[in-house]
């Protein structure tokens, strides 16, 4: 009985200061050497200016048509402009507008019927692709507007997990039917 006691003792002695002795941090197994970052924005850049050339060829073949640069990285068009109203959506407004998706050769993706009449609460929801946030913001009621997304400011690497395959440069055609401002909207609720 002695003898249990004391390798008892021993036994936990030894768990006692194993618990608590203090570890080592390890080093890292490997090294990176960056190349696969390099690599991997040699091949965005590659895109991004592959998908500006066909946009580019697109607008040069539309000569009805005047397109303008964004600031944002995008192209677009007026379809409808309206030169009377000055008020354009800002952060918290509430955007209801229709739309059609169509690719760089003008086939329809998802149609205006389809995708149904929308409501956005400018700049305070990611519901959508970050060129059509942007671009309603460039608009006024009652226009509508042709955007030419290339695939980063749409849909990008991943596509929208049914027609949308990834990389692919869009083709948005967008009315801003009506917007109320934050004010409004918080007073008419």
């Amino acid at each position: 009985m002695q003898y249990t006691k004391q390798l008892f003792l021993l036994l936990f002695g030894g768990l006692l200061l194993s618990c608590c002795s203090q570890q080592k941090a390890r080093n890292p197994i490997s090294h990176s050497s960056g190349t696969f970052l390099k690599e991997s924005i040699d091949r965005n850049k590659k895109l991004v200016a592959g998908e500006e050339l066909k946009i580019d060829a697109l607008i040069k073949k539309d000569t009805a048509n005047k397109y303008i640069a964004s600031s944002k990285g995008y192209w677009y068009r007026y379809d409808v402009k309206n030169s009377n109203d000055t008020l354009r959506p800002k952060k918290g407004d509430i955007a209801h507008f229709t739309y059609e998706i169509k690719d760089l050769e003008g086939n329809i993706i998802y149609s205006e019927l389809e995708l149904r009449p929308q409501t956005y609460r400018v700049d305070k929801e990611q519901k959508m692709i970050m060129g059509l946030r942007h671009g309603l913001k460039l608009m006024h009621k009652n226009e509508t507007v042709t955007f030419l997304f290339p695939s980063h400011m749409a849909y990008g690497y991943h596509g929208d997990n049914r027609r949308i395959t990834q990389n692919v440069p869009l083709i948005y055609t967008v009315s801003l039917t009506d917007f109320s401002t934050e004010t409004t909207t918080t007073i008419e609720q």
